[in-house]
């Protein structure tokens, strides 16, 4: 298999590649992508431009020698190591060229017309090589592992969580956004979201969907749900499908499987894993103990 990236056009040279997609998702029509996969070869060039911006994660092994240029400057000149971050906005230009390379990395492409301010920002930035951040390494690493499992995140979540890689992206080029405070959502606003979240909640739900129910842009309604709620909206309504399934576990012996398609889990897996780290216990423990006939 070629290492070629999902999106975007341009040249590639690679000898000796032994290449193998591990896993890959996408959100929202493909405006969020997560692609992990492993490359190994004994050398590559690379001439590449893309419509998404995109953050890569160098999860294990390395190269021996790693070079980026773009617009005719030196970017960096070193080698790839474990840890290691790069960022490369929409339609920017890369040159790179890889030496002794076997590595796993982790990739999020984001559309710069996703909607989200957060990642707004993020047209302006240069390209990024080789920084540092515990904090997307760690969001990176929690959706892979998710997904490894067969557990595809809901679409709330997933933009939840490039919104806060693009604030990190954004910080490790310095760029200071002002704080600003966000009052609390009027009480009919939020028995409207909840209506709505109570009448979809067996769809995928995004956070675009709830800000347009409250008619507000979506960086605004989710600091103004979470100044309100204490929960940002992706793990809102995760909790009510957790809520509606221990009701649903109490009051009927439907099928722990029926149970997880009608509170919105993609499997009975995905259910039992979400269940057991909110709740401290399985479904099936807890309609043991909490049914009307215990």
């Amino acid at each position: 298999m070629s290492f070629r990236p999902l999106l975007g056009d341009g040249r590639i040279r690679a000898r000796e590649e032994r290449s193998e997609a591990i896993q890959t998702a996408s959100w929202i029509g493909s405006s969020i992508i997560f692609d992990n996969r492993r490359w190994a070869c004994r050398d590559a060039e690379l001439r590449w431009t893309a419509p998404h911006h995109l953050i890569v994660l160098t999860e294990d092994g390395g190269t021996s020698e790693t070079s980026i240029r773009s617009e005719g400057k030196s970017l960096y000149d070193g080698r790839d190591r474990p840890g290691n971050l790069t960022f490369v906005p929409a339609g920017a230009e890369r040159l790179g060229y890889y030496r002794d390379v076997d590595l796993s990395y982790s990739a999020l492409w984001i559309d710069p017309d996703l909607g989200l301010p957060e990642c707004e920002r993020l047209r302006d930035m240069p390209i990024l090589v080789n920084k540092s951040d515990s904090v997307i390494a760690a969001l990176l690493g929690s959706l892979r592992d998710e997904i490894a499992l067969g557990h595809k995140p809901d679409t709330a979540y997933v933009e939840h969580l490039a919104a806060l890689v693009s604030l990190r992206v954004a910080a490790l080029n310095r760029v200071q956004t002002p704080a600003v405070r966000h009052g609390h959502l009027s009480r009919r606003m939020l028995a409207r979201i909840r209506d709505y979240i109570d009448a979809n909640l067996t769809s995928d739900i995004s956070l675009t969907e709830l800000a347009a129910v409250a008619g507000m842009a979506v960086d605004n309604f989710a600091r103004r749900f979470k100044t309100t709620t204490g929960l940002a909206p992706y793990a809102y309504v995760i909790e009510e499908r957790i809520r509606r399934a221990e009701m649903l576990l109490r009051e009927t012996d439907m099928l722990l499987s029926a149970i997880a398609f009608r509170c919105g889990f993609s499997s009975q897996s995905h259910f039992t894993a979400t269940f057991r780290r909110l709740r401290r216990m399985t479904p099936r423990v807890y309609r043991t103990h909490f049914s009307p006939e215990s």
